[in-house]
């Protein structure tokens, strides 16, 4: 049992801290309250490769081991945690097409997708539609006229990462909206951003999580050839998102991982420069038991976020690893930034301190990727069936 990062995934995270000092820690405030879009990291996060993380070499791109992966997603998320969003839908649905696509869906979209020249994203949630994917209503009727063979797609998603630039934008669809159980009449269409009837109709505003775009997309009417159905078979579109989903949770739980981190980080520098009485306040007794708190939560989300992408590393699957990590990593970041916020006092609530800010994107970590909730019940289910054991 090794604890340790390898050289290159040292390298690998020493290369992003430094990316992310030097590039996104200084703006990340201004422009995260401004509302401004981060191009210029988006091109630095390019340059690096980070888009191609989840593309294989053989198509270009990174082909990094998990544990790498989430490292990336931590390191991003201690500077500014919108960003990591930018990055994360993207990976997912790289990872799902080099999983699950063609040869030729691959050979078409990977290598761009690996550059950042093209961007994507994940198109599930539905307004009527988050948990539950089978209840989605977007229907993809097939039809074969002049133009050849190809889906006429009509529906609604909302909570969209990446909309406005995702090309092309996998699609969660009903081919079959007959079909029982309603999965196995589901299917995944890549939908490219030019097509006729396709639009980004709105932003959703939100309380953090800025710095990237949650939209609602409409598509009436959308004509997709039939050549664009991911992995050319219909009803395999709920199993090929959902199992993209578990790099997904990998993902989140780092995510969480760099926000509690960011949080430390900013308690204890505050802790050491702020006085009152005549001494620094870390040398009450008040604030150490609570900074102490926020290591051991940090740490302790850390290691099982890491070892949940070890064992993805190791070729099991790892839905409840996957899932562990996410529920416990996402709900330390949460009490790492309001414990953060205490040691600050009047300051943690101004939006001249990075704090309020973690405080606002934390709470979504126990959201993303299946709530928190509902992962609780997809552990307990696998530990009672003997698929997953404790011990």
């Amino acid at each position: 049992m090794d604890f340790r990062l390898t050289d290159e995934q040292r390298l690998f995270k020493d290369t992003l801290r430094d990316f992310v000092d030097s590039e996104i820690v200084p703006v990340a405030r201004e422009w995260e309250h401004s509302g401004r879009y981060p191009t210029e990291i988006v091109e630095g996060m390019k340059q690096l490769g980070l888009f191609g993380l989840a593309v294989p070499e053989s198509y270009g791109g990174l082909g990094a081991d998990t544990v790498s992966f989430g490292l990336a997603f931590e390191e991003i998320s201690r500077g500014w945690m919108g960003i990591a969003g930018i990055l994360g839908s993207h990976s997912v649905s790289c990872f799902m097409l080099s999983r699950h696509g063609t040869e030729e869906q691959k050979q078409r979209y990977l290598p761009d997708l690996a550059t950042g020249k093209r961007r994507t994203g994940i198109a599930l949630t539905e307004p009527g539609a988050g948990t539950d994917l089978q209840g989605i209503r977007t229907t993809a009727r097939r039809v074969q006229d002049g133009d050849g063979d190809h889906y006429i797609v009509n529906g609604t998603k909302m909570w969209i990462t990446n909309a406005r630039y995702a090309d092309p934008l996998p699609v969660l669809v009903k081919t079959d909206p007959s079909a029982e159980p309603a999965h196995k009449g589901m299917s995944i269409l890549l939908i490219e951003a030019d097509s006729p009837g396709f639009e980004v109709t709105a932003d959703i505003g939100k309380l953090g999580y800025k710095g990237t775009e949650s939209c609602e997309v409409v598509l009436t009417d959308v004509r997709v050839p039939a050549s664009q159905l991911l992995g050319g078979v219909e009803g395999r579109g709920l199993q090929q998102a959902l199992s993209s989903l578990e790099t997904g949770r990998i993902n989140i739980a780092a995510r969480s991982v760099g926000i509690a981190q960011r949080a430390y980080d900013e308690a204890l520098n505050y802790a050491r420069e702020r006085t009152a009485f005549g001494h620094p306040i870390g040398e009450f007794q008040a604030v150490e038991q609570r900074l102490a708190q926020i290591a051991v939560r940090l740490q302790a989300a850390r290691l099982m976020t890491y070892w949940a992408a070890s064992r993805m590393d190791d070729g099991v699957r790892m839905d409840t690893e996957s899932g562990m990590a996410k529920i416990f990593a996402s709900e330390q970041a949460l009490e790492c930034a309001i414990d953060s916020m205490r040691i600050h006092g009047g300051y943690g609530y101004s939006t001249e301190f990075e704090i309020e800010r973690l405080y606002r994107d934390a709470p979504l970590m126990s959201i993303g990727e299946g709530t928190n909730d509902v992962l609780r019940g997809v552990v307990a289910k696998a530990l009672l069936a003997g698929k997953a054991t404790v011990r």
